[in-house]
């Protein structure tokens, strides 16, 4: 076996440098207060009316070097106007092209800039990249952070984007140091698009773009993709590496190693048969756990059919990881508009079944329309606060499309919640009537503006109906790749099609009960409410899960605790049911107390969030006001389901450990 390499290449550390530049401009020929579309064959406007506000001005106010830069800012909930097109001088579709620029994005804003595919803007987006609160983020529009980097606010740093056309490899790097390489679903470049969406404020200067030819030597595997499978603190996670034959002789057997931390793992692919063009994923079967240092990872292909290959400049691929630190007791919620009329709303699905990875801090809520699994006042609450479909609101702040949840996603899962929310539920099978009971442990003061609801949700739903048949725009592939869509037909059949987290019902609306909480809530306090569902005969119940929600006064959500239905319970007997569990969160031991007065059978079982028994333990006989421990230093970190199961009276409540 050939030795590992645990050293990255030198390509991966300094961005390579160009023969001779095709385009630069640092802005020093032209006089404050220009603009640069009637100064320039190559900077033009999306709509092509130049020297207006569409246009960007020069400016003195900052500069990378000399006096001079350009500058961008918009507070408009749509952006812009500023809409400035870099124009490359033709679509490349080979070889590799190179972008860089210098960016300030002033602290508090943010900043964006893409690539379009075609001549014509507007046609195909090859690249979204966002900078915002310090983190970088390249997506394709079809996968969200392909690469995050990090940048310093108020601070002048290099962003290069170097893409290799022929072989459809891309990298990212922040002032010389590679923080992403990926396989873009887009593969071909004509221009680049600086674009101000609300709360932009960024300087640009020192700007470049390049392209040389490339020619592959015939055995060239290279990494095209590299993902830890998350970046929350605390996690295992599980690396997948993309190989990929960028060369015209079959690959039939290679190694592949992870470094992260300084600890190498490999995984070693024998018995394949990949031929020119092909990829497959590398998914290593051994984990690393997450901990709260920034730390760079690297990915290398080697022994490729038992020896090395033409190009060793791309078997590396690295990443830069930025571990996010929830705040205790937090839970996002993504609410997703779709329907099955909507083409294009098959994004939303992969994206959503994506997030499913952070299932202890993800809520998901397909919120459908017009079709079969509509819920009409929900659907009509959210379709108040979008603009189109597919859409996506995160703790409802302002609609983006699923793709870009990532950035409101990690911005929410770090801000710390004014109560924790943790649900119980009681289920009778002969009324199917679920009773959940959602309480907010607060973890700050409040007033009675906040507000709870609760959403049921279900998992698996089909349908016969014409209507249960989903509308796919990327049947075909001519749209890219997405989950899979690409290879089924449109419309998909509904005998083909599982639909998950469709929205069943949110109780007692979409703002939530105004009688919540007294006017003056004092953190520490504890407070309930009650929601009573009925579930219609064709919903599965084994397959429901309950999202409880606290609503703030603007309407935003601070935070919802998920659980799932306990199990065959009498409701008229246990109106009322419910327990006690302190302290919660946990990280050490937490009691259970079932408040019996007289001697009770007891057990208890611990639940992850996917439903899997953790531990159960039967106490038999059990003398009133007996407080049951939960060793959960033993247990990971995570939230937890706890079914308290009294004299044949089963109870849940969600458990968080930290």
């Amino acid at each position: 076996m050939n030795r590992i390499k645990l050293l990255l290449s030198s390509s991966l550390l300094v961005a390579t440098s160009a023969n001779a530049q095709l385009f630069t401009d640092d802005f020093e020929s032209y006089s404050v207060g220009d603009y640069l579309g009637p100064a320039s064959t190559e900077w033009t406007t999306w709509s092509g009316t130049e020297g207006g506000a569409e246009d960007v001005q020069v400016t003195n106010a900052q500069a990378s070097s000399g006096s001079n830069s350009i500058f961008f800012s918009s507070t408009s909930a749509n952006g812009g106007p500023q809409d400035v097109i870099l124009d490359f001088g033709q679509q490349f579709t080979n070889g590799i092209f190179s972008f860089e620029s210098d960016f300030y994005v002033e602290a508090g804003n943010n900043g964006y800039f893409n690539f379009q595919a075609t001549p014509t803007p507007g046609t195909t987006w090859a690249m979204n990249c966002n900078m915002a609160n310090g983190s970088i983020s390249i997506d394709d529009g079809n996968t969200p952070d392909l690469a995050v980097g990090s940048y310093q606010s108020d601070t002048w740093f290099t962003l290069r984007i170097e893409a290799n056309l022929s072989t459809g490899r891309w990298q990212a790097f922040a002032d010389g140091v590679c923080f992403g390489v990926w396989a873009n679903s887009v593969n071909q470049i004509a221009s680049a698009d600086f674009y101000p969406i609300q709360g932009s404020s960024f300087y640009m200067d020192d700007v470049s773009f390049d392209h040389q030819t490339y020619t592959s030597p015939a055995l060239n595997a290279t990494v095209s993709g590299f993902d830890l499978g998350g970046k929350i603190s605390g996690l295992t996670v599980y690396p997948t590496v993309t190989v990929s034959n960028a060369g015209t002789d079959p690959i039939t057997s290679f190694d592949v190693s992870v470094n992260l931390y300084g600890d190498v793992k490999v995984e070693n692919v024998t018995g394949v048969n990949l031929t020119a063009g092909q990829s497959m994923e590398v998914n290593f079967s051994n984990g690393y756990s997450l901990v709260d240092t920034q730390a760079p990872g690297t990915a290398t292909v080697y022994n490729v059919n038992g020896g090395s290959d033409g190009d060793a400049s791309d078997d590396d691929a690295c990443l830069l990881l930025n571990p996010v630190i929830p705040a205790p007791g937090k839970v996002v919620v993504g609410e997703e508009a779709t329907g099955t009329w909507c083409p294009w709303c098959v994004r939303g699905t992969v994206f959503m079944d994506n997030f499913e990875k952070f299932n202890q801090f993800w809520a998901g809520i397909a919120v459908h329309n017009n079709d079969p699994m509509a819920n009409v006042a929900y659907d009509a609450a959210v379709n108040n606060l979008v603009t189109g479909y597919p859409s996506a609101l995160v703790d409802r702040k302002d609609a983006v499309d699923p793709s870009a949840m990532s950035t409101d996603f990690y911005e929410r899962l770090t801000t710390p919640p004014t109560a924790i929310i943790s649900n119980a539920s009681v289920w009778n099978s002969t009324t199917r009537e679920l009773q959940v009971t959602v309480t907010a442990d607060f973890q700050m003061n409040a007033t009675d503006a906040y507000r709870l609801a609760a959403v049921i949700t279900e998992d698996g739903v089909t349908g016969t109906a014409s209507g249960y048949a989903q509308a796919n725009a990327y049947a075909g592939g001519s749209n890219g790749p997405m989950g899979g869509y690409e290879l089924l037909p449109s419309p998909v059949p509904a005998s083909q099609m599982v639909y998950d987290h469709v929205a069943r019902e949110i109780l007692p609306s979409f703002d939530g009960d105004p009688n919540s909480f007294p006017v003056t809530v004092n953190a520490g306090e504890q407070h309930a409410r009650t929601f009573t569902f009925t579930l219609a005969p064709e919903w599965d119940e084994t397959k429901i899960k309950i999202i409880g929600l606290l609503i703030a006064p603007d309407g935003k959500i601070d935070n919802a605790g998920k659980s799932i239905i306990g199990s065959d319970t009498g409701l008229d007997e246990l109106t009322t049911a419910t327990f006690k569990m302190y302290p919660n969160p946990s990280s050490t031991v937490t009691l259970v107390d079932a408040g019996n007065t007289s001697a009770s059978e007891m057990s208890i079982r611990i639940l992850d969030m996917t439903g899997k028994v953790v531990s159960e333990k039967v106490y038999g006989m059990t003398a009133p006001g007996t407080k049951l421990p939960i060793v959960t230093s033993l247990m990971d970190s995570g939230v937890y389901i706890v079914e308290l199961n009294s004299d044949g009276t089963l109870m849940t409540k969600q458990l968080i450990v930290e």
